[in-house]
This record gives structure tokens, C-alpha cells and sequence, in this order.
């Protein structure tokens, strides 16, 4: 069976390709709607190499009998240990102090940290990267809570099965494990923040369109919020390489561009030298097994 690795070329160069094609592996850059799933009338599977989803059309893939894959085990144990990671830079000035100490200054009382043990962790979305990120919080000396919509019983040692009234009253910190569509689409905005009972930190490393950045800014200015570590931003282009380019950046972007209560990655935070292999093997294992059921 041919193979082609077609990482630049826009649909319309690789026509030919598309119409031929058993399978599509992708990770971000495509956009897999109903008008270029009419032309491949040979697909019979897309997979996605990481967790989301959204740039694929389930509905018509389903429609026409095409499997779709992705594989969010693969990167969860990364996307776990970075949100902590930027939760430990935050709460202890990590950023701020490294580089006053490279302009020279040694600032001590102004540096100083608060702690992760006693506190309160909020998770929202139990699935494979909230799953591993409340194993890992817990062993912090975290109460760690967690709700979601679709699933339930899944309490354990270090996690407590919560409502979001639960969330909303106990949280300090809230963090996001939510695929992007249309029912989380500005999950957080202005006026679920203001049902929180206590300001409260944010880490997003889910995607950046379930947070209102406008919202989010206004939140932080007003101290409802008290800082925010994001690795995703809704003005990200589709593929994830750039913020969304324009002649001037939306001014809640400025205003989290220049926070000193914000901690900001590049969307990497799936991205380890790990994860790379282990996204492609799972997902490998996952064709493999679904192909050799289909032939048997």
C-alpha cells in the first residue's frame, strides 16, 4: 500500500491524492469538513495524531462510514506535568524573578511564593489529560475535585467525583480538560466566573476558544481571577503555529502579553520528545487492531 507524506501542500495541490486515499493521518493544519470529505471517496478512516477533534466534521465522517481516531492517551502524562509546572512558575514568581536577577536585581520580599499543598484544585473534564493531571496534583497535598458532564463514578484515593456548584464554592485553582465545540465554546466567561465563591487561579491547556479572553482580562484586572497559566489562546490560527495574525493584537491579548499574573507557552504543552513517539504508536496500534478486525 502507497504512502504519501504531504505536510505543506493545500488540499486543492494533492486532489489526486485525496481521491485515492484509504486513510488520512493529520494533526492540525486541515480542515476535514464535508466539502473535502466528498472528495475522497475512498476514505475509510482519518486519524488524528493528539487528542482534539474539532477540525474534523464527525457527523459527515460518520455519515459516509469513515472511522476516526485520535489518540489524547499519548500525550497526557506531558500536558499533566506542564500545567503543573506552569502553576509552580506562577505561584512562586519563577519568570519575574529570573529575569530581574538578569537585569541585575535581587528582589527577595517581592519574590515571594505561595504554596500548592492544602489547596483546592477544580477540574473540569475527566478524560485522559484530567485523569493524569489529578494523580499528579494530589501528590502535592492538593484536595483535588473533579466534574464532568459525561462521566460519573470515577472517584478514586486522590480524587473526589464533585458537582460544579462544589467547584464553584471550594475551588483555588480551576484547570480545563475540555475538547473544543460547540456546547464548550466560551465555557468560562464573565458570567460563570462571577459564580465562583473566591478568586481563583486558571490553567488552560485544552484549547483557547473555551476561555473569553475579554472576560478573562477583565477577571484578572478585577482580582476574581488572581493569575492564569494558559498554554492555549482563542487567537491561535487553526494549525496552531501562530497567534492569529492582524495589524494589532486584541487588547485582551496585550493585556495578558504584558500580566505579570500570567504564565504563557506556545501550545506545547502535549509537545515533549515522549510524547511525539508515544501520539504515532498509539495511534498506529489503534489502526492496526481496527483494520485486522475489518479483514477478519
Amino acid at each position: 500500500m502507497a504512502c504519501s507524506w504531504l505536510t505543506k501542500e493545500s488540499p486543492d495541490e494533492i486532489d489526486s491524492e485525496l481521491r485515492s486515499a484509504f486513510g488520512i493521518v493529520i494533526r492540525s493544519r486541515f480542515l476535514l469538513d464535508e466539502h473535502l470529505l466528498t472528495r475522497c471517496p475512498n476514505l475509510r478512516f482519518i486519524a488524528r495524531s493528539g487528542s482534539g477533534l474539532e477540525n474534523i466534521d464527525i457527523s459527515a465522517a460518520t455519515k459516509r462510514g469513515i472511522q476516526v481516531f485520535n489518540s489524547p492517551e499519548g500525550n497526557k502524562t506531558a500536558v499533566a506535568e506542564h500545567a503543573i509546572g506552569m502553576m509552580l512558575m506562577l505561584l512562586n514568581n519563577l519568570c519575574r524573578a529570573d529575569r530581574q536577577i538578569r537585569n541585575g536585581k535581587w528582589i527577595r520580599e517581592g519574590n515571594r511564593g505561595g504554596e500548592l499543598d492544602g489547596k483546592c484544585i477544580g477540574i473540569i473534564g475527566y478524560g485522559n489529560t484530567g485523569s493524569a493531571f489529578a494523580s499528579r496534583i494530589a501528590a502535592f497535598g492538593c484536595r483535588v475535585l473533579a466534574y464532568d458532564k459525561y462521566k460519573k463514578n470515577f472517584a478514586n484515593d486522590f480524587v473526589r467525583e464533585a458537582t460544579l456548584e462544589d467547584i464553584y464554592r471550594e475551588a483555588d485553582v480551576l484547570s480545563l480538560h475540555l475538547p473544543l465545540t460547540q456546547e464548550t465554546h466560551y465555557w468560562l466567561d464573565v458570567n460563570r466566573i462571577s459564580l465562583f465563591t473566591k478568586p481563583f487561579l486558571l490553567v488552560n491547556t485544552a484549547r483557547g476558544a473555551i476561555v473569553n479572553t475579554a472576560d478573562l482580562a477583565n477577571a484578572l484586572r478585577q482580582g476574581s481571577i488572581t493569575g492564569a497559566c494558559l498554554d492555549v489562546f482563542e487567537y491561535e490560527d487553526v494549525s496552531f503555529e501562530a497567534l492569529g495574525s492582524g495589524e494589532k493584537a486584541p487588547a485582551a491579548l496585550q493585556f495578558l502579553l504584558s500580566s505579570d499574573k500570567v504564565v504563557l507557552t506556545p501550545h506545547v504543552a502535549g509537545w515533549t520528545q515522549e510524547s511525539y513517539f508515544k501520539l504515532s504508536a498509539i495511534l498506529a496500534d489503534k489502526i492496526l487492531d481496527w483494520y485486522h478486525r475489518k479483514a477478519n
